[in-house]
This record gives structure tokens, sequence and C-alpha cells, in this order.
């Protein structure tokens, strides 16, 4: 099910000889239209690594590719799981075909929260893990824990 962040068109600059979306994009496409999105919503994006030189940064990631999307394609990304401990955040998003609803890829990150200033890792602040557990609790029932590469890395 998941809860929708964003969507967004495939452009021809994405799509390679192969007439579909070039892989290097489906990260592009997490990146700034997904985890930008969740990561601004909990007080993490790049207003707060511009403000309070405190930010995420991506430790692990896992790409599925399950069907190709082509330029003028409109795409949901979707958060499908979301947790976290007391420095890292663990998250998988989704891209689906917004008209023919299939599941073009899904991309699993752990990131680390870090002291920019110091570079150093860090630990989130309590309204910073207040906001999470909050969009946490209220969206459970939306998120699926199955396949998870990296959730035995958190430390609950």
């Amino acid at each position: 099910m998941g809860v929708f962040l964003t969507k967004t068109k495939i452009i021809n600059d994405w799509v390679d000889y192969n007439g579909h979306m070039n892989v290097a994009y489906y990260i592009l496409i997490f990146d700034q239209h997904g985890s930008e999105v969740l990561l601004t919503n909990f007080n993490m994006g790049e207003e707060s690594a511009k403000t309070t030189k405190k930010s995420t940064m991506v430790v692990e990631s896992n790409i599925a590719y399950k069907q190709e999307v082509k330029e003028g394609d409109e795409v949901d990304i979707n958060l499908i799981h979301c947790d976290h401990d007391k420095k890292r955040i663990l998250y998988k998003l989704e891209m689906v075909h917004s008209e023919k609803k299939f599941v073009a890829a899904t991309y699993e990150t752990l990131s680390l929260y870090v002291d920019l200033g110091e570079r150093k890792v860090a630990e989130f602040e309590s309204e910073k893990l207040k906001i999470m557990n909050d969009f946490i609790e209220k969206n459970r029932s939306n998120f699926n824990s199955d396949n998870l590469k990296f959730y035995d890395k958190l430390k609950k």
C-alpha cells in the first residue's frame, strides 16, 4: 500500500538507447522525489543541513528493478517502510507506474544521522525522534517489512 510522497514524469534525458529509463535515473528519482521529501518532513532535509548542520548520509542501499518505465510515463513514489534507532534511519520506497499501477522499482536505504560541522555520526534530537515516531505510528498499517535487507542493522 505505502504512503504517497510525490509524482514525477519520465523525461527524454533519462531514457537510454534501449528506449527505457536508464538505471542512473532511478536513483535520482528515488533520491530527489522520495528521500528528500521524506527527510524534509522529518526536518532532516536540505534546510536542516544548511541551518542546523545536521543531515543524513546514505551508508547502504539496495535497488530492485521490476519493470521498465519509458519517456512520458508518470510514476508515484511511495514510502513502504520506515524505522529508525538513535542514529540510523531505514526506509524503503517504491516507484509505481501512475496509470498502470505496476511496481517499476524499489529502493531500500540505510542512512546515518550526521553532525556536518564535526563530520561525525550523531544521535537524533528528541524533537526529530518524536516527529519520526508519530509519523511511523500514524502510518504503520501502510508499511510492509517483507524482504528488508538492512533491518538487522538498526540497533534497537
